[in-house]
């Protein structure tokens, strides 16, 4: 990835990462109502924080990804990054949609979506990213393999399910397949830059869809509790 790419990028999270914005949050930013502080994880439920501080907390280090560098981030990258950091979606069952971040430090951050990678590299905003991955929607293997999004053509705005947004961006190694999937499910083909400046601008509206669809969840785990 070149320097004038990395610079570009890192400058479009800057402007682009504000520019998403949080409007309409407010009216859904009251308390879960769960009674415990804690997320939801996909397939595993609400699972309660143990509320200790680590350092770095209330600072960007937080943020950071807690694995070790990493020189090989492709080698059995499902078993080092099960779960995407910022949704707690299992990066094996949305595998044909799964990215992933090796920073110019080595921290790797493996995601489920271009969604959650666009979080992942505004909060990494002080690292440049050395390579990024996309899964080959296009490729006929149990698991999607990665490539380099350099190399990719994305389908935006299909018919084919988003994972994290109502505005689907599928990866294709191949043109001539994301042409064939267009064909048949409507869409725009672009580049990974394009497609991560519409995950950005679609940021706000992504996640208030999401907030509700978590928040009717937990209603009802809370509901079969006291039933």
């Amino acid at each position: 990835m070149t320097q004038k790419t990395n610079q570009g990028r890192r400058r479009a999270m800057q402007l682009l990462a504000g520019a998403a914005g949080l409007a309409g949050f407010g009216r859904l930013a009251q308390g879960s109502g769960h009674g415990a502080t804690g997320a939801l994880i996909p397939g595993r439920g609400w699972v309660t924080s143990s509320g200790q501080k680590c350092e770095g907390d209330g600072t960007p280090l937080q943020f950071i990804p807690r694995t070790p560098p990493d020189d090989e981030p492709l080698k059995n990258e499902l078993e080092k990054y099960p779960r995407c950091p910022y949704c707690g979606m299992s990066r094996r069952k949305w595998h044909h949609s799964r990215h992933l971040v090796q920073y110019d430090d080595g921290l790797v951050d493996g995601t489920c979506s271009i969604h959650c990678l666009a979080i992942s590299l505004s909060l990494n905003i002080d690292r440049g990213p050395k390579a990024i991955y996309a899964a080959d929607y296009g490729s006929a293997d149990r698991i999607k393999p990665l490539m380099k999004v350099d190399d990719a053509t994305y389908l935006v705005g299909s018919s084919l399910r988003g994972t994290m947004t109502a505005n689907s961006k599928m990866a294709f190694a191949s043109e001539r397949a994301a042409r064939l999937f267009q064909s048949e499910k409507g869409g725009d083909l672009t580049d990974f830059d394009h497609a991560l400046t519409l995950a950005y601008v679609g940021m706000a509206k992504d996640t208030i869809a999401i907030r509700k669809r978590r928040a009717e969840r937990r209603r009802r785990m809370m509901m079969k509790k006291k039933g």
